[in-house]
């Protein structure tokens, strides 16, 4: 498996838990439980993306800018978490704040794999690809 398989399957979940967490109402425990869950997969992809795919990147010119934005679009990511976080759950403010994280986080993917993938393709050879998916799935595992 290649670096961008790996992150492609977590990509998936994001999307699925983010289409189920716009479609709950209220403060009902099921929004409690996917909001639970979406942050701690968004928190965690983060930190392995950031780690075993952008850090090996940015010594690279072509690469240094994207990988700049993506960290960035990470913060922006984390300060919607936060500010759902502060909001009750049962305010129209809240699914508001939910539906601006979702087009965030779909934004920010779609990026990465129409754009940084096919660049960082470039540079990564093949044996960097999978050494790179090895150590991301390694984190993802052992940290959910």
């Amino acid at each position: 498996m290649k670096i961008y398989e790996a992150i492609r399957i977590d990509h998936n979940i994001q999307r699925d838990l983010l289409g189920k967490l716009t479609e709950t109402t209220g403060d009902s425990d099921e929004r409690k439980e996917i909001f639970k869950k979406l942050k701690k997969e968004l928190v965690l992809h983060a930190n392995a993306e950031e780690r075993h795919f952008y850090k090996p990147l940015i010594p690279s010119d072509m690469m240094q800018e994207h990988a700049r934005h993506g960290i960035a679009e990470h913060h922006e990511i984390d300060e919607l978490i936060e500010q759902l976080e502060d909001t009750e759950m049962d305010s129209s403010a809240w699914l508001k704040i939910a539906k601006d994280l979702k087009h965030k986080v779909e934004h920010h993917l779609e990026d990465e794999e129409h754009t940084f993938f096919q660049l960082s393709g470039k540079i990564l050879t093949d044996k960097q690809k999978e050494e790179l998916a090895t150590k991301y799935n390694a984190y993802m595992d052992s940290n959910r």
